[in-house]
């Protein structure tokens, strides 16, 4: 019970719900939703100027359809500069940059964020954990700091901005 009342009390994402860009269906079924593999797009809310975008199956049947199927751990990533990089704040190594529930009680999906200072890149990662047992399935994306535009002296050190 008590690991009940936690999920429902963990705090909201640490970004906004993901844009939906599209879906494709990989099993057909004859009555209910088909199973699908789902593309969103999510910006880093504490970095400007990065978007990732995953791609997660979602399980059809009824028991998707209702919300009650436990999602798969196979989940792809990218993670790219759309702009100008710009950092909101202090951030620690592994930071959540996005979180999504996977199943009903006790299955999420986090999109994780780190700095290798050495080389200016924005490292994310994707994983899924399980309140008893996780999954080591992952992806890992890399965004190098650039210039962008004229302004080259205007690029920001990740390092800076790791406590």
């Amino acid at each position: 019970m008590l690991a009940l009342a936690l999920s429902f009390a963990s705090p909201a994402l640490a970004a906004d719900e993901p844009d939906l860009i599209f879906r494709r269906s990989t099993v057909f079924k004859w009555v209910s939703p088909n199973d699908k593999l789902a593309t969103y797009g999510v910006d880093d809310p504490e970095v400007e100027g990065v978007a990732c975008h995953f791609t997660v199956p979602e399980k059809g049947g009824f028991t998707g359809w209702l919300g009650l199927a436990e999602q798969v751990s196979d989940i792809s990533l990218a993670c790219r500069q759309i702009g100008p990089i710009h950092f909101k704040g202090k951030m620690e190594q592994g930071d959540d940059m996005f979180r999504q529930r996977r199943s009903l009680f006790f299955k999420k999906m986090q999109i994780v964020r780190g700095c290798d200072a050495k080389r200016n890149v924005l490292v994310y990662m994707v994983y899924s954990d399980k309140l008893i047992e996780g999954s080591p399935k992952n992806s890992t994306s890399s965004v190098p700091i650039m210039p962008w535009g004229t302004n080259e002296s205007s690029v920001q050190k990740c390092g800076d901005f790791i406590q």
